[in-house]
């Protein structure tokens, strides 16, 4: 099985940054590029301020043994030069992204899997006409995938299952934790079941069973716990004394019914959305966003090191 040493992070907005960071902790030679070179040159910058925010977290040894292993190319020939691996993170326009894979199928070594961030489209769509697309496929992190392991790997129908497996071991070795996703379906596994919770949380709120707060606190309190170290069907696999079966025999029924009014594929409302949007800003007013998102990556530092902890006790 190819061992890869080199990863080329095409694109370094925030995504492309976390990729950087989770190769470059795990020892891997990465080369960073960006057609902006203005974000490039800030780039390294940003890294390195998370690298040092995970060392003060404990989740790193030593933030500057990790920026060590990141290369800053102003050329995308030189970050793709003799590269194991490509991470590609640029904006979800699929034009654009066609018109670098490209660049990319020629300028990369034959046997390089290439991997794309997208979280909505298909590696069909952007790798049909390469000559070399049996080695590209979807690699969809979660934000921010240095806190977040879960990637979802997902083929075109051409994938090679060698470059699937490639990718599998490697988010293995660099501490992720891959999902094959099987055939191409939109918004892979991840985006589809937080769509569906998300439908019913904003339906509940908008026919006044709850308000926005009160769903918040639903989750966060209640399935939200659980669901940090165990999936729903181990969830209830535990919540019935014969398990899984039992539990389905319990209350299968009153899902179902539930269900019956949960069917509708209505876009949100600009009102609904406008009350939500309200209601949030009520709670977390605009101007103190930005706190907000280092309160929540300082939280998901504190768990990440907690789940670290509970997992080498076993």
């Amino acid at each position: 099985m190819q061992k890869i040493t080199s990863v080329a992070v095409v694109g370094t907005g925030l995504i492309g940054q976390a990729w950087a960071l989770v190769f470059a902790r795990a020892g891997c030679d990465v080369r960073i590029w960006d057609g902006n070179s203005e974000a490039l040159k800030k780039a390294r910058e940003f890294i390195a301020a998370l690298a040092q925010e995970l060392q003060e977290s404990s989740l790193v040894e030593n933030a500057a043994d990790l920026m060590s292993n990141i290369r800053v190319c102003e050329q995308l020939s030189h970050a793709l030069a003799n590269v194991d691996y490509v991470q590609e993170s640029i904006p979800e326009v699929l034009s654009v992204k066609q018109h670098l894979y490209a660049q990319l199928d020629t300028l990369t070594p034959p046997d390089a899997v290439i991997g794309s961030s997208t979280s909505s489209i298909p590696a069909s769509e952007f790798s049909e006409n390469l000559v070399h697309r049996q080695r590209c496929l979807v690699a969809h992190p979660v934000n921010p995938p240095y806190l977040i392991p879960v990637v979802e790997i997902c083929g075109a129908p051409w994938t090679a299952p060698e470059a699937i497996q490639i990718c599998i071991d490697l988010m293995t070795r660099v501490k992720q934790k891959p999902v094959h996703v099987r055939r191409e379906l939109d918004g892979f596994i991840l985006n589809r079941l937080q769509g569906a919770l998300l439908r019913e949380a904003f339906r509940l709120v908008e026919q006044g069973f709850v308000d926005v707060d009160g769903l918040d606190l639903t989750i966060r309190e209640g399935l939200g716990l659980r669901w940090s170290f165990m999936g729903p069907f181990e969830t209830i696999d535990l919540n019935a004394p014969g398990g899984l079966e039992d539990y389905c025999q319990r209350y299968g029924e009153m899902y179902r019914s539930i269900a019956e009014d949960q069917v509708s594929a209505e876009p949100w409302s600009p009102e609904l959305v406008e009350q939500l949007h309200k209601a949030r800003r009520a709670l977390a007013p605009a101007e103190s966003m930005a706190d907000r998102r280092h309160w929540r990556d300082r939280r998901l530092m504190a768990l990440a090191l907690h789940k670290k902890t509970l997992e080498a006790q076993g």
